[in-house]
């Protein structure tokens, strides 16, 4: 059985990647290696967490080269975690996440339809629940109210598997992460911009003048809850469900700061700003349905799992104390 993994060189799906390799699986990835962040990151980071894996340049929205690649590899399961990412960089680029996120994910769908794909596992991001948020978020809750047009994206792949399964039968799994962070992580995150600043002694800018809570959940976890959440496909009438896959635990956002700081062996400059728009205050996940769908159960303190960012980060950027 092949499993397809989009955006592989992407944090997330370089860290499926070396997971699959790890159980022995056969699979193919792709990702564009995209400029949104240095795409030599990407290079290094696949090179590292899975070397010798079948990663091929592929764009999503390429449906000529997206057919050929699944005539080729005939995938029956496809873990979908290739997107523009980023809530403020929608702002500046909107086109980006049209294209990407929904004339993509259309593009994936159409596939796997018409390819009889057993089990599509795809991103979508805890940004959905907007102003509609009530912590902790469930995924009971409603999510049309977006903060962001990257959310409004993700509520729409949402809208679409649902429509694909309740058409089609396509089985399709929908996973909102909350603020995945762990080495070789995305360098435009809060883990990794805090902690390269800190290392460098660079001020760092704290949005809403630090009155934030994140429900920062290591990749680990978060790569446990992908393949059990692939593992276990929906059963329902409409065979699409969507799972939170969180820490369940948030965290101040100056105590973050102060267990990068500690790590670091130096204090951070802080600089306080007002909320940026398309942010939210705070989120939480209820992981209740994930842990009796297929054990989800995040095991990773941020005390564990933010020094070895702190330290890849010394390593990799060269930014020393």
């Amino acid at each position: 059985m092949t499993i397809l993994v989009t955006g592989a060189a992407g944090f997330i799906g370089a860290y499926v990647c070396r997971e699959l390799q790890r159980r022995g699986e056969r699979f193919v990835g792709l990702d564009n290696f995209n400029d949104y962040y240095d795409p030599q990151l990407k290079r290094d980071r696949i090179a590292a967490l899975c070397p010798g894996a079948d990663i091929r340049a592929l764009d999503l929205t390429d449906a000529d080269g997206m057919a050929a690649l699944f005539d080729e590899t005939r995938p029956q399961r496809v873990v979908h975690l290739a997107a523009q990412a980023g809530v403020r960089y929608s702002l500046q680029n909107p086109q980006a996440y049209v294209q990407s996120n929904l004339v993509g994910f259309v593009t994936l769908l159409e596939l796997c339809r018409h390819r009889d794909v057993q089990h599509l596992a795809y991103a979508s991001s805890s940004s959905v629940y907007g102003d509609s948020a009530v912590p902790p978020f469930s995924e009971e809750q409603r999510i049309d109210k977006p903060r962001s047009l990257y959310a409004a994206t993700k509520a729409a792949n949402e809208l679409m598997a649902y429509t694909y399964a309740q058409l089609y039968g396509l089985h399709a799994t929908g996973l909102r992460f909350f603020t995945v962070y762990g080495p070789w992580g995305r360098p435009d995150m809060a883990p990794l911009l805090f902690s390269r600043a800190v290392l460098a002694g660079r001020p760092i800018e704290v949005f809403n003048e630090g009155r934030m809570r994140r429900d920062f959940t290591h990749v680990d976890d978060i790569v446990r809850g992908v393949l059990g959440a692939l593992d276990h496909p929906p059963a329902d009438p409409v065979p699409h469900r969507v799972f939170n896959l969180g820490n369940h635990t948030p965290v101040e956002l100056e105590y973050f700061i102060a267990v990068i700081e500690q790590a670091a062996g130096r204090g951070a400059e802080k600089i306080y700003k007002p909320m940026q728009p398309g942010d939210m205050v705070a989120t939480m996940a209820d992981t209740a349905r994930a842990k009796a769908a297929f054990g989800f159960e995040p095991a990773t303190p941020i005390e564990a799992g933010l020094p070895p960012v702190v330290e890849w980060c010394r390593e990799y950027f060269g930014e020393r104390a």
